[in-house]
């Protein structure tokens, strides 16, 4: 059963914050037909194919598709997998219960995050306390991970790294988090190292994890460092110093750490900082509220949808940094005209082969959400249907 709280501003934070962790995992089936939306032709003027991101570690060739993965109504057990073929020009929604009809109550209860690292398509399914394996092909089941409370997956050398925060969804009490080392040959977990409390996204780079820390289920008690974690000794060597409830980690092409810290959503506002990895301190940061980012092409774009107690309302933003100069971007890479367009952007993505923007909406949260595709230029060029709260893509090479 999930955790009914006292303090009804806490039972607020903890919706507005962590959204995507409360649920309650049942194991009643939920089988929805897999449903097919065609696209318009794709761009001919690619780009580089480079996404930007690690869940593609090695891929030299052009993009074929992309999945995504659709977090679930709270309470409903509806985490759903999607797939654009970009061959056929054809979206279709559903695919793992499509693949996998015996898997009782579908994919589970609120998707996380998602990733590709060889023939293998690893999806996180939070509520649910699991990593679902699939073949990244046919999007059969390979096998089911059992990991408490799990939140972000990266991948290097073989191995795959997830952050999971341990404990009872939202217990104030939990433990202190953990990273997990897993073979992904085996499938097996090999090491699990202790960070901070609540650990959100995490990155890897010279042999080094860097895992965001948040400290969300107790505020104001928040965390406030980015753990490093030593590969070879699996040891956390380090915490960096940073600001409070930090939740999104990336890192651009000269090595650099870009963070965000979501503030206390009452007088700390959400702020993006950067950390010199060769000195591991912080050396810039920005007044930009960050709800999700993706750095491409030495770009970073950003978008918010910051909550203030004060107001009630979410204030959304549209930016970008230029990650070699950072420097603020003028304008947004949303049109003025389309903004209105999207009600909740919840996920981003940038196409590897052609710079458009893939831009997801969450809606009202309890409703099928729509995905946008935009050209680098600004252009509105699709929109698609999916399945409740669209939020992670991962492309397939």
């Amino acid at each position: 059963m999930c955790n009914n709280h006292n303090n009804m501003k806490r039972i607020l934070l903890f919706f507005v914050s962590i959204l995507s962790f409360y649920a309650c995992r049942t194991e009643d089936p939920l089988i929805i037909d897999e449903d097919i939306q065609e696209v318009p032709p794709g761009d001919e003027n690619p780009q580089d194919p480079d996404d930007g991101g690690d869940d593609n570690e090695g891929a030299q060739d052009s993009a074929k598709g992309f999945y995504l993965l659709n977090e679930g109504n709270m309470f409903m057990n509806k985490a759903s997998l999607d797939y654009m073929n970009y061959d056929s020009g054809e979206y279709t929604r559903n695919v793992f219960s499509g693949a996998n009809p015996e898997a009782v109550g579908g994919l589970g209860d609120v998707g996380n995050d998602i990733g590709i690292y060889g023939s293998k398509l690893y999806v996180v399914v939070n509520a649910s306390n699991k990593v679902e394996v699939l073949d990244v092909n046919t999007r059969k089941r390979i096998k089911q991970i059992d990991v408490d409370n799990c939140r972000y997956i990266e991948f290097y050398k073989g191995k795959a790294y997830l952050s999971t925060y341990l404990g009872t969804i939202g217990d104030p009490n939990a433990p202190r988090g953990m990273v997990a080392e897993i073979d992904t040959t085996s499938l097996e977990i090999l090491r699990m190292v202790e960070v901070g409390r609540q650990p959100e996204e995490l990155v890897i780079h010279n042999d080094n994890i860097y895992v965001a820390n948040s400290g969300g289920y107790s505020p104001p008690d928040y965390e406030s460092t980015i753990s490093v974690v030593d590969i070879p000794s699996f040891t956390e060597t380090k915490r960096i110093e940073v600001a409070i409830n930090l939740h999104r980690l990336k890192i651009d092409e000269e090595g650099d750490l870009y963070v965000s810290s979501r503030g206390d959503y009452y007088d700390i506002p959400s702020k993006l900082f950067v950390v010199d990895t060769d000195t591991e301190e912080v050396k810039q940061s920005f007044d930009l509220a960050v709800s999700d980012m993706t750095i491409h092409n030495d770009i970073a774009y950003i978008y918010s949808t910051e909550f203030s107690f004060v107001s009630g309302q979410n204030t959304i933003t549209y930016s970008m940094l230029n990650t070699r100069t950072e420097t603020i971007l003028e304008g947004s890479f949303i049109p003025e005209a389309d903004k209105e367009r999207i009600e909740i952007p919840y996920g981003l993505a940038i196409d590897p082969n052609t710079g458009d923007i893939l831009v997801a909406d969450a809606k009202d949260y309890v409703t099928p959400g729509t995905l946008f595709c935009f050209s680098r230029d600004g252009e509105l060029k699709w929109s698609v249907e999916t399945g409740d709260i669209p939020g992670h893509i991962a492309f397939v090479y």
